[in-house]
């Protein structure tokens, strides 16, 4: 075997001899030592063998001798029987510490993973921790078996020394959770004042030019720190980017244990590795003939493996000249299910992706002359999460505009968007995929219950792959067993996969988000990575232009903040994002500076890590997995668009080096893309590409471009409750003329079931669509993109033929108006409109309501009344009662199902108003009940109903009203302002509404 030569303290020059070996210095044990031995031996001889024989001897039996019988329950309780019962809650006490300390042996002896955790034991098992780590505190191979001996007895928070050296951990989804928290001062020190040593010897390229050849064995892991090759290449080499030459000069060869190292980052303890020449440190085993300090199997081991390295030397050396940086380590995209398995129904599966790629072409073959933009269309995540705040928003504003509207007009109608505006909110609609956000949040909840009911803890999950098939594969730090059923493994031990159709089995749970930091990057080989931000071990770097740069933090904040897999987080933005926080105020904080950022990540990185070792949690995971709450755990991210100054680099990655498992995730932009601290880093290239060649990846980025963001936030704050104190406006979007002159050509019944007047009947298989179409363009007066109608026609995705044909039976069965005009037309900017001659009854219903309130009702009570009137019969029922199931789900876009019940209980309001004005309580009555059956948690109708009971005189009744209303309030009470009015009304109400029930 060719050596390797180093400078070393023997000297210069290369001896053929095989060198002693110089074994990993070990901790000399002092009389402190022996004292917490024997203390920890004493504490467990007295709780493990002195409590049950104490109990035995000084109490007895603590249980009957006999059966139970029934007059025992009519005894008093003696002293005799407190004290059994007290004893025989010690004795479970015992056996469940008795089983943590067993666990905790078991680990300690095995030098592998962490112990399992006891159900119920957290203050338990960590005494017992600790008494075992003391005991094995003085054997022969304690410092291998315990984790942080040196720590016990310490706080957590004092252990929470962070460096840049600790905080360059390993790149790669597949590498073990990094973490600094077992990490003491002192090691820290000895591993820097080696690199110092190692540079001020080193000489040019000589340095790895002299010596022999040296090994390093893998240790087993210190608690949830786990050795890596970055932190192998950081201690020895001096710089953790070296790492890729160990990789180099180990990869393919067999290990002790039968494996091969073919990831950088997938390495096990007891494994063997070559290292450069220039190697430095204690830890290192030069290549031994005979070895005293090393166990006769370690020298065997070392030997074999020298044996596969004289096998591949001289194509192990072509390669890492032909490949270089490029022989890293990978994510690997997921395999994917054959086509079509476990596909469930007939309609084609929506692929955003397919259409992004057709958004740009300006579709004149069929009529249209523009598309939309494709960083929306292409993001159905994004998209799908944005769309779903909105709706939230303009909700909101409705019913801040009806509580507000005290005697005083208010509107119904959101802003119609235009112009760019109008765009961006066509492409979310195009491109949303609520399903898969919904299966997405269900599959993650469902895991962590399953998981919970099982006591085992969430494994930590890096990435999560979303297929072109609609399967979810989770990307694992590390091995974590069998997945729970519907769940299956992957292509290896670190992929949890569930299938769409399994997927589509699981019901809501009442449990926290478990993965609430997984945001979209972008796509690769039709697979969707969303990484987990909260789980990386140190920081993300984003290097690329600065407009490049933004793109990628603006989709990232904008997810996160809207995103439909997590109850809560904080997203701390920095040097970007100001405009952002009217996506959502309570998730979005902007920061100023990076100063600023350094002051409130330290206090709660304090305030985290006292909370975890208050709780007995190793981490957040551990937390969402136990009887937290669900606020307590939330994700805080931080995304630094601007590269920070050497300093706070520094800061920051001291930061970040416990980060993962306090819940907290780093994303930080950076100029020249080195940045001190970044466990991954990644690049945005000007043509879209995101890369991170330490990772594998090469992905389609998804982006949100700067004129995309503004259009969004535009959307957002055009619905913003707050922005106009007089809310919605007042006009309806479409006017009809409630005149016999103005009777429609076609008319369309759409509250209460679905009729359609004035057309022939469709051909029965395709008058579903020609329906739902219909519908559509109808609660849409302002036009209907052709590609919106399609993707809520075809939610799983369609050809443009088919489209296209759809559109043009729907103008031949619509028909032309006497002058020949189309009745379904196309406006100027390609939107498919309606002609007036076509008109449906939320249409009418809107122009009464319009012309009693505002219009001749205003001037004439008698015409008020008589079109009030008029449109409370139009109520028949909800929106589209009789709809099929499995169709119109673009309904839960729209915001139709909160306006309808507002829109009737003002009719309602309105008309009772009218008939108390001449004291007919019981027509008022009658007008407050038939809004009630379209509206029946309104506030206001139910205040009015009272007041309208009242003026009748019947006392009687009036309680009988409110013993009813308080009955349906519930748990939750009356409102403030019904309170106040039934004080006014029945003062007695309190107890004469509990007499009546």
């Amino acid at each position: 075997m060719a050596r390797r030569t180093t400078s070393s303290s023997t000297g210069t020059s290369p001896s053929p001899r095989n060198r002693t070996p110089q074994p990993l210095p070990r901790r000399r044990r002092t009389f402190g030592d022996f004292v917490k031995a024997l203390g920890a031996f004493v504490a467990l001889l007295v709780l493990l063998v002195g409590v049950p024989g104490a109990l035995a001897v000084g109490v007895g039996w603590p249980l009957p001798h006999g059966a139970p019988r029934m007059d025992w329950l009519q005894r008093e309780i003696s002293v005799s029987t407190f004290v059994n019962a007290l004893t025989v809650i010690v004795w479970f006490a015992w056996a469940q510490f008795t089983a943590c300390v067993l666990v905790e042996v078991k680990a300690a002896l095995s030098g592998v993973g962490m112990p399992g955790r006891v159900p119920g034991a957290g203050p338990s098992q960590l005494l017992a921790r600790q008494l075992v780590a003391a005991l094995l505190l003085v054997g022969a191979a304690a410092a291998s078996f315990t984790p942080g001996l040196s720590q016990l007895g310490q706080s957590l928070e004092g252990n929470q020394h962070g460096s840049v050296a600790a905080a360059q951990q390993t790149p790669g989804l597949f590498a073990q959770q990094q973490e600094q928290a077992a990490s003491s001062a002192a090691a820290l020190a000895e591993q820097a004042a080696d690199a110092a040593d190692a540079a001020a010897h080193a000489d040019g390229a000589g340095a790895t030019e002299h010596g022999d050849t040296k090994y390093y064995r893998i240790q087993p892991p210190e608690g949830r720190h786990h050795d890596s090759l970055w932190e192998v290449a950081q201690r020895h080499l001096g710089d953790g980017r070296r790492y890729k030459e160990i990789y180099q000069l180990n990869k393919d060869r067999t290990q002790p244990d039968g494996s091969k190292l073919s990831e950088a980052s997938l390495i096990r303890p007891g494994w063997i590795l070559e290292m450069p020449g220039d190697a430095h440190g204690g830890e290192l085993v030069e290549m031994p003939d005979a070895a005293p300090e090393v166990s006769q199997q370690v020298q065997q081991q070392i030997h074999d493996y020298a044996k596969t390295g004289d096998q591949q030397r001289g194509g192990a050396a072509n390669r890492q000249n032909e490949q270089g940086d490029r022989d890293t380590a990978h994510i690997h995209v997921p395999r994917q299910r054959p086509a079509g398995e476990h596909e469930a129904g007939g309609r084609e599966r929506h692929e955003p992706a397919a259409e992004a790629a057709q958004a740009s072409q300006g579709a004149e073959d069929g009529g249209f002359t523009f598309g939309l933009p494709e960083a929306l269309v292409g993001a159905p995540l994004l998209a799908a999460g944005l769309l779903g705040a909105l709706g939230r928003r303009r909700r909101q504003a409705l019913w801040q505009s009806a509580l507000g509207a005290v005697g005083g007009r208010r509107g119904m109608e959101p802003p119609v968007p235009t112009g760019s505006a109008a765009d961006a909110q066509d492409a979310l609609l195009v491109g949303a995929d609520p399903e898969g956000v919904r299966l997405l949040d269900l599959s993650l909840r469902g895991l962590a219950t399953a998981l919970a009911a099982e006591s085992r803890p969430l494994p930590t999950v890096y990435a999560a792959w979303l297929g072109g098939n609609g399967d979810l594969h989770l990307q694992l730090a590390q091995p974590a067993g069998k997945p729970p059923t519907p769940w299956q493994l992957g292509q290896d031990q670190t992929f949890w996969m569930l299938a769409r159709a399994d997927a589509e089995q699981y019901e809501e749970v009442d449990t926290a988000a478990p993965y609430p930091g997984l945001v979209s990057l972008g796509t690769m080989d039709d697979s969707r990575l969303l990484l987990n931000l909260e789980a990386v071990p140190g920081i993300v770097s984003l290097s690329g232009s600065a407009a490049d740069r933004a793109g990628v933090f603006a989709s990232v904040a904008a997810e996160l903040a809207t995103n439909g897999w997590s109850d809560r987080m904080t997203i701390t933005l920095v040097g970007f994002g100001e405009d952002l926080t009217p996506l959502a105020p309570n998730r979005l904080r902007h920061l100023d500076d990076v100063e600023a950022l350094v002051e409130t990540m330290e206090a709660e990185t304090r305030q985290r890590r006292g909370a975890l070792g208050a709780a007995g949690h190793d981490s957040v995971l551990t937390g969402r997995t136990g009887p937290a709450q669900h606020t307590r755990w939330a994700p805080h991210l931080v995304l630094l668009a601007t590269e920070p100054s050497a300093e706070d680099a520094v800061t920051l990655a001291e930061l970040a080096a416990d980060a993962g498992r306090l819940g907290i995730g780093y994303l930080v932009g950076t100029e020249s893309g080195d940045l001190p601290g970044a466990a991954w880093e990644m690049e945005i290239t000007g043509e879209g590409k995101l890369l991170a060649p330490l990772l594998g990846l090469e992905l389609d980025a998804q982006l949100l471009p700067v004129a995309q963001q503004r259009a969004v936030v535009d959307l957002f704050v055009e619905a913003d409750p707050e922005r106009d104190p007089d809310g919605p406006t007042t006009t309806p979007p479409f006017l009809v003329d409630i005149s016999e002159q103005g009777r429609p050509a076609v008319y369309a019944r759409l509250v209460g079931s679905y009729e359609i007047i004035g057309l022939e009947a469709p051909d029965g298989e395709r008058s579903p669509l020609l329906h739902e179409a219909l519908a559509l363009l109808l609660l849409h007066r302002e036009g209907v993109h052709p590609r919106v109608l399609s993707a809520a026609l075809w939610p799983r995705g369609v050809t443009e033929d088919v489209r296209d044909a759809l559109v043009e039976r729907l103008r031949g069965w619509l028909g032309a108006d006497p002058d020949g005009t189309p009745r379904l037309g196309t406006d100027e900017a390609g939107r498919l409109t309606l002609a007036k001659s076509v008109v449906s009854d939320l249409d009418v219903l809107r122009s009464l309501y319009h012309e009693a309130t505002q219009g001749k009702g205003v001037d004439s009570r008698v015409v008020r009344g008589r079109l009030l009137t008029d449109a409370l019969v139009l109520v028949r029922g909800p929106l589209l009662a009789d709809r099929p199931q499995g169709r119109y789900g673009w309904l839960t876009h729209e915001i139709i199902d909160a306006q309808l019940p507002l829109l009737v209980a003002d009719i309602g309001l309105a008309l009772s108003a009218f008939h108390l004005e001449k004291d007919r309580a019981e027509k008022a009555i009658e007008a407050l009940n038939a809004s009630m059956n379209s509206a029946p948690r309104d506030e206001r109708l139910w205040n009015e109903l009272l007041r309208a009971t009242h003026a009748t005189g019947d006392t009687d009744r009036l309680k009988r009203l409110a013993a009813d209303l308080v009955t349906r309030s519930g748990a939750r009470g009356l409102p403030p302002r019904t309170e106040a009015l039934l004080d006014e009304l029945l003062p007695a109400w309190r107890t004469d509404g509990a007499a009546v029930g």
